[in-house]
């Protein structure tokens, strides 16, 4: 939550440089609070698990969220009853006429596949195009970042030689951009993808601006249209198993997948894996409410 002071305090400029969260008191005598309203589209094969890890995320700020699941009309998920989606999840046909302060797009394992091939592609372009005008911010995770920088910017992905999984190093670009507060110069996150965007394709377009990167992983955060658009080109929400879940999954398949970077005690995958990522993961989501969806979103949805 913010820091209210008096507007003449001197103090003030010098803690709004630093992004601090600072509101003067006349604001804050004329505020109006309500929830925010978050949708989830949520294209994950294993849905519980994704909203464990989302809503975890989403915890750590004392503004109150209230979160609409959201699945697709075009695809059948294989690997969620039915009865869970029939009782969690709206339709987007159920939502379309809302207004959201947030929308989380997540990763799908459809990234070998060119877009177009992807059978719920057009629903899910229909549903960026909503969420320009209904939608304060959105949030893309991996696949789903990977799909917003297609759509709304036209940056092409890249197939890559082998899986990049792993914990990687990160350093911050930008630091004086609201949703890099708080995080150190460099920094760890997961990733789990067969495809990266090129760093030249996105610094060719005035309106995307890279935040963080990693020298064997590339780029991680992408910000477009001064937060209305959020690319994450990894998983900061994953739990401290999920990667291990993947790699012997994987492994079982008989793929030719290399033990997950820098995640196991010594690089042995008989070790338990060692969490590292999660209060920066918990820092970006909670930057991300607070700096571009509380702060800016309608009282009047």
């Amino acid at each position: 939550m913010p820091i209210k002071v008096q507007g003449d305090l001197p103090a003030k400029a010098v803690i709004e440089r630093e992004n601090i969260f600072i509101m003067d008191e006349t604001r804050a005598i004329s505020q109006d609070i309500r929830p925010l309203q978050i949708a989830i589209l949520n294209l994950m094969p294993l849905k519980h698990e994704t909203e464990i890890q989302l809503l975890r995320a989403l915890s750590n700020t004392p503004i109150q969220v209230d979160v609409t699941f959201v699945s697709l009309e075009s695809h059948v998920s294989k690997n969620t009853p039915a009865s869970h989606l029939n009782k969690f999840y709206s339709k987007f046909s159920e939502i379309k006429d809302r207004h959201f302060d947030g929308l989380i797009i997540t990763g799908a394992p459809v990234e070998q596949l060119e877009f177009e091939e992807v059978n719920y592609w057009e629903e899910l372009k229909t549903i960026m195009a909503w969420s320009d005008k209904n939608v304060t911010s959105t949030f893309h995770i991996c696949w789903g970042a990977q799909a917003g920088l297609y759509y709304h910017y036209g940056v092409r992905k890249i197939i890559l030689q082998e899986k990049v999984s792993g914990i990687y190093e990160h350093r911050v670009l930008h630091r004086k951009v609201p949703l890099m507060r708080g995080f150190d110069d460099v920094f760890l996150a997961p990733h789990s993808r067969y495809t990266e965007v090129s760093r030249e394709d996105i610094e060719a377009n005035s309106d995307l601006n890279i935040l963080a990167e990693s020298d064997r992983a590339g780029v991680f955060i992408v910000m477009g249209r001064e937060g209305k658009h959020i690319f994450v080109l990894g998983h900061p929400e994953y739990d401290r198993n999920t990667l291990d879940l993947e790699y012997k999954r994987d492994k079982e398949k008989g793929l030719p997948i290399k033990v997950p970077y820098n995640y196991y005690k010594d690089d042995n995958p008989d070790n338990p894996p060692l969490l590292t990522w999660r209060a920066h993961s918990d820092e970006l989501y909670t930057n991300w409410l607070n700096y571009y969806v509380y702060q800016v979103t309608p009282y009047e949805l």
